[in-house]
């Protein structure tokens, strides 16, 4: 496995994030701490999960799967970097009550407690605020961060889905208080996806943040899937994300030459797709949601697969990039 710094942090992570949000609703807790024994045997040190994980009335099923998994001994916690996130409403009885979603200081506080005993450990590493709060200002949500640094319950504060702009502000508002602001942030990003190029991605690099991918294979697309409609996939080959992207015949197009190009140098697309973001700029690492242990495998394989330039040329020919802001939409 390798590692690198997370952002601007002295913090080493593996260059592949293990992705928790299948376990509960896809993947049962059995076959969940076997994949987290996978990893964690592969070198993979860098968790990420989120407070609603689980999904309506199992909200949090994910983090109590992670924490008795922890529970379990054997240095798993002294050797995991754990991430989650806060936004989602998480009230009592599966109830959408006031304050307890969003970013206040109060829900904050909460929910760092609620989550810290479904994870059955005494901090967090990396607490991410899953969405932007568009009421809520960085003053009080830094100062409820801080508290918590104080406190031990939280080390570092990262971000997800937040615009360039939103990281910016983020980080000046720290810099004014003297808190360390954000380290990292985790936004939509692949070959398919590459808007995050012209702002979201050139922010993080300007504050230090380390860029975590996620959704690296588009829902699928990225993944063989014409390959798989062909041998019988299916529905289950193609759906959700990529069942709609698929609907364009731009994207079906791009994705049939992606899959015959990779075809010519037999690689697999999945594989290639990851490792592809492993050459990006300010990139920490994609994160990968194994539902079985053999995707998780397939992952693990594509932080030893080097592209060359040539195939990297050929990949921007078929999913070229936005270009920097703001000649993209400038000029």
């Amino acid at each position: 496995m390798e590692y690198t710094q997370l952002g601007r942090t002295g913090l080493k992570v593996s260059r592949i994030v293990l992705g928790t949000m299948n376990f509960g609703p896809q993947t049962d807790e059995a076959d969940s701490h076997a994949i987290m024994d996978t990893a964690l045997d592969a070198g993979v040190n860098f968790f990420d999960t989120a407070n609603v994980y689980g999904w309506g009335e199992n909200k949090g099923r994910t983090e109590e799967i992670i924490g008795s998994w922890l529970a379990r001994g054997g240095g798993r916690r002294e050797k995991v970097v754990l991430a989650t996130k806060v936004f989602g409403n998480m009230g009592p009885d599966g109830a959408d009550w006031p304050n307890h979603d969003r970013l206040s200081a109060v829900n904050i506080r909460r929910a760092v407690d609620a989550s810290l005993q479904r994870l059955q450990t005494d901090h967090i590493d990396l607490y991410q605020f899953h969405h932007v709060d568009r009421t809520t200002p960085w003053d009080e949500i830094w100062q409820a961060i801080d508290v918590l640094v104080q406190q031990g319950k939280i080390l570092y504060a990262g971000s997800s889905n937040h615009a360039g702009w939103h990281i910016a502000q983020a980080n000046e508002a720290a810099r004014r208080r003297g808190s360390y602001g954000l380290v990292s942030e985790q936004c939509l990003y692949n070959l398919a996806e590459r808007r995050a190029e012209m702002e979201v991605v050139p922010a993080a690099e300007a504050y230090g943040l380390g860029v975590i991918p996620w959704s690296p294979l588009h829902g699928g697309l990225l993944g063989g899937v014409i390959r798989k409609e062909r041998e019988g996939g299916g529905a289950r080959a193609a759906s959700g994300r990529s069942a709609e992207a698929l609907a364009n015949t731009k994207v079906r197009e791009q994705v049939q030459a992606y899959e015959d190009l990779l075809d010519k140098h037999g690689l697999e697309p999945g594989e290639v797709a990851l490792a592809w973001l492993l050459t990006r700029p300010g990139v920490t690492g994609p994160i990968v949601g194994p539902r079985t242990g053999e995707q998780l495998s397939s992952a693990l394989r594509a932080v030893e697969l080097k592209l060359t330039e040539e195939l990297l040329t050929e990949l921007d020919g078929i999913f070229p990039g936005p270009g920097p802001s703001p000649e993209a939409f400038a000029w």
